[in-house]
């Protein structure tokens, strides 16, 4: 039996009452009350120019795609240690990936990498903020500045978030956010598109809607909506939306928990890395991280197979993350990797989450857990010398 589960969705005691209110609203589909307090909540919170709440961040990301226009044959730059949904936003419009090597401190796209795979095709890059930590953004705006690409920040692990004091996700032109279940804060599914070049902001508003003006008709400013754009459905149900901002209005409680965490296991197992047994993550000093995610590297893809059996043995549930899109048969179709995978498998397959959600109360006994796997390993290489 799993005693400790690798995620457990945060419930902090509102959602019940505001989902409740909805019911008795009579009012379930989307841009109703809840959504539009989550909208103004991220709009004030991140200083975005507009905050749009989506189905998922994989539907925000599409969104992106289409207000950047892209189109069959542009190129898109992006690290390939991510989901799916990073790459096929942009695949289904036609584009082609470009993947470059990740950074093996943060497991972000190395932003020295970038540079060199720019061609008079490429249209956009899209940094992933890993963990909630950020990319080198300084650099990559920098780059898109000179070259007059676009930046679509995949920010879906990134909420609250910084990079010098800038929220994750109002860098770039775009930013996306996630509230799947398994992020800090959550709706079930749920994303967010925060456009922060204004240009993008009314036809934005029209893609969200199917294409037509229907937000513009509720406000007031046109007499009747018709058809305007391509588009698609793309608004949450009001249902998610209590559940979110029931979230969203304890924010600090949940990032103060998941920090804490997330200190108590870099604290607890930094002697394991004194004993170059495992690498801990770092944080670049111009970074604010949102505990999103506490993860370890071992040696090899081997031990790391042999230590999720091993807590899964104990009832705790570890898993390992993304495996590079440029292996996968999608990735051999769609998308081509410049230079050299230098980090990207080997970090990949090094790597191993630990649980990590609003009221776990076992990093003692997982972190104990952990350090008897590499004791009873050490003991075994002594008994073979």
């Amino acid at each position: 039996m799993i005693q400790s589960p690798f995620n457990v969705p945060p419930v902090t005691g509102a959602e019940f009452a505001y989902i409740q209110d909805v019911i008795e609203s009579r009012s379930l589909s989307g841009d109703g009350k809840y959504t539009k307090l989550s909208q103004i909540w991220l709009e004030q919170k991140t200083g975005t120019k507009k905050a749009l709440l989506t189905t998922s961040c994989t539907h925000a990301l599409e969104m992106a795609a289409f207000l950047i226009n892209i189109q069959p044959g542009d190129e898109v730059i992006m690290p390939s240690y991510t989901f799916t949904s990073t790459a096929n936003a942009f695949v289904l419009r036609g584009a082609k990936i470009v993947f470059v090597d990740i950074r093996p401190d943060t497991m972000n796209i190395d932003e020295n990498k970038i540079e060199a795979a720019i061609t008079k095709r490429t249209k956009a890059i899209v940094p992933v903020h890993y963990a909630g930590v950020s990319c080198e953004m300084d650099t990559i705006m920098d780059i898109a500045h000179r070259y007059q690409l676009y930046v679509i920040e995949d920010a879906a692990q990134g909420l609250m978030g910084t990079y010098k004091g800038r929220m994750l996700g109002t860098i770039g032109h775009i930013g996306t956010y996630s509230f799947h279940e398994t992020k800090n804060f959550v709706s079930g599914e749920g994303g967010a598109l925060l456009i922060n070049d204004e240009r993008f902001i009314e036809r934005a508003e029209i893609i969200r809607e199917k294409g037509t003006d229907r937000s513009q008709f509720f406000r007031g400013q046109v007499d009747k909506y018709c058809w305007q754009d391509i588009g698609s459905s793309y608004l949450p149900s009001e249902l998610n939306a209590a559940y979110l901002y029931a979230q969203l209005e304890q924010t600090e409680l949940i990032l103060e928990s998941r920090l804490s965490l997330w200190n108590e296991y870099y604290t607890h197992l930094q002697s394991l890395e004194e004993h170059h047994l495992i690498d801990l993550p770092v944080i670049p000093n111009n970074c604010q991280h949102n505990g999103h995610i506490f993860y370890i590297k071992v040696k090899n893809g081997d031990i790391r197979t042999s230590l999720i059996n091993y807590l899964k043995a104990q009832g705790i549930q570890s898993m390992f993350h993304f495996v590079p899109l440029h292996s996968s048969p999608a990735g051999k179709r769609y998308t081509t990797f410049h230079g050299e995978d230098i980090y990207t498998t080997v970090e990949s397959e090094r790597l191993l989450r630990l649980p990590l959600y609003f009221d776990l109360s076992t990093v003692e006994v997982i972190v104990l857990a952990i350090k008897g796997y590499f004791m009873n390993m050490l003991e075994k290489r002594v008994l073979e010398l």
